[in-house]
């Protein structure tokens, strides 16, 4: 989802245009801090933020009521396949091991960066494939979706060969630059399926190092030469480096995977872990050792990695359900996991920060709720500004049939719907 240049939009879920920059009033919001408070953007950044009632809307601008919501930093998704998400129920072999259908790869990954962007992700990295026999076809297609969403969010893809090495590794050698040069492509890798992972971790960063672009390798992570090699090369290139999942560096010893903890968090190199599991290929599963790589300085960004594709069948795409898996299963508190994905994640993709304060980006999720605790653990309804525009809004509303049982509900709304044959008759409703 790509958005270089702005383009008039029509009026639409709380954004208006006219001969300014657009400005949309975000009113009686909680932050996280617990204040309750307006927010005004204006253009793609937040132009004010003041206690609740204080302030107005730009003349011309519009107003969303956030009453009951948590407003937050947008998350980002750093770790995603856009090639292979939505394709579980596909008969036969996986995508990746079939000749390519372009069309089918774009309409998938358009539907998945849709899911992804209700969610609340606003920004998105996306490994995609390329191999000898297959060319471009996929990440020429997940390029499509990027032009195609424009203005929705930011899609990034991640062009991952598996052979880089010898002379068979040539054609794809040539893939890979050939990718990079199209723009807006990140230089990947899957190093552990290559005879040579340190001479395809050399491929991957000299390609980056000649075209000034980040690297970001797919890898279990459970070889300390291999990572040791890894930080010595990249603290020799300028742009960010990024592994993972990583899951294997768990089953390494703790010294062992300490130091290599350590040399990673010298060198710059970041981590994207995965909460829901492995991705990419069916059977692998862990999570990286979060607490470790953490206390030795390593910047971890959390994804939500495979969408229900043969990895993960079952997949939401949804980077609350990361930050809530680590904050239940991996000690983070909740702000922390949230970080995780959110201004970690922002970090490892490049991008600038965000702070629910004027001057600052206007990517935002407003989630029901009134603690970050609570809405980690039911994020239903949620409303996502992009750029200072409301882009996506979900909403669910919870019925209970007319008993004493269900009538004193925190924060439930007292109005009554008429009843309908074989439903809830007449009874409460509550938002979510």
């Amino acid at each position: 989802m790509s958005a270089d240049r702005k383009q008039p939009q029509p009026p639409e879920d709380g954004a208006a245009t006219g001969a300014g920059a657009t400005s949309l009033l975000l009113s009686h919001a909680r932050l996280a801090d617990g204040r309750a408070v307006d927010v005004r953007l204006v253009g793609d950044r937040i132009e004010a933020v003041g206690t609740a009632g204080s302030l107005g809307p730009v003349a011309g601008g519009a107003r969303v009521d956030l009453t009951g919501h948590l407003l937050l930093p947008a998350p980002a998704e750093p770790h995603a396949h856009a090639d292979t998400a939505l394709s579980a129920d596909s008969p036969g072999p996986a995508p990746y091991d079939v000749p390519c259908d372009g069309e089918e790869v774009q309409r998938r990954a358009t539907e998945a960066a849709l899911l992804q962007l209700g969610h609340g992700a606003t920004a998105l990295r996306a490994h995609v494939r390329i191999a000898a026999g297959r060319g471009l076809t996929s990440l020429d297609a997940v390029l499509r979706t990027r032009r195609s969403l424009h203005g929705l969010g930011e899609l990034t893809p991640v062009a991952v060969p598996r052979l880089l090495t010898g002379v068979a590794g040539a054609e794809e050698r040539a893939l890979l630059r050939d990718a990079v040069r199209r723009g807006g492509v990140v230089a990947g890798g899957r190093p552990d399926g290559d005879p040579d992972p340190a001479g395809h971790l050399e491929a991957v960063l000299t390609v980056a190092a000649e075209h000034g672009v980040p690297a970001d390798l797919h890898t279990e992570g459970d070889d300390p030469v291999w990572l040791a090699r890894l930080a010595a090369m990249a603290g020799e290139l300028g742009a960010g480096v990024t592994i993972g999942p990583c899951a294997g560096l768990a089953r390494l010893p703790s010294e062992v995977a300490g130091r290599a903890a350590e040399r990673l968090a010298a060198a710059g190199v970041a981590v994207v872990c995965l909460p829901q599991g492995g991705c990419g290929e069916a059977g692998s599963r862990g999570v990286a050792p979060v607490g470790l790589l953490r206390a030795a300085g390593v910047r971890v960004a959390a994804g939500s990695g495979a969408l229900r594709d043969a990895a993960n069948p079952v997949g939401r795409g949804d980077p609350l359900e990361a930050a809530y898996l680590l904050a239940s299963q991996g000690g983070l508190a909740p702000e922390e996991a949230y970080g995780a994905v959110s201004a970690e994640a922002r970090a490892v993709l490049g991008l600038p920060e965000v702070r629910v304060e004027a001057g600052f980006p206007a990517e935002l999720l407003a989630v029901r709720g009134e603690r970050l605790a609570g809405v980690l653990s039911l994020a239903y309804s949620r409303i996502v500004v992009h750029r200072g525009r409301v882009v996506a809004r979900t909403s669910a509303v919870r019925e209970y049939c007319d008993s004493a049982a269900a009538l004193d509900l925190p924060r439930q709304a007292r109005t009554k719907r008429p009843p309908e044959p074989g439903g809830p008759q007449a009874g409460p409703v509550v938002r979510s």
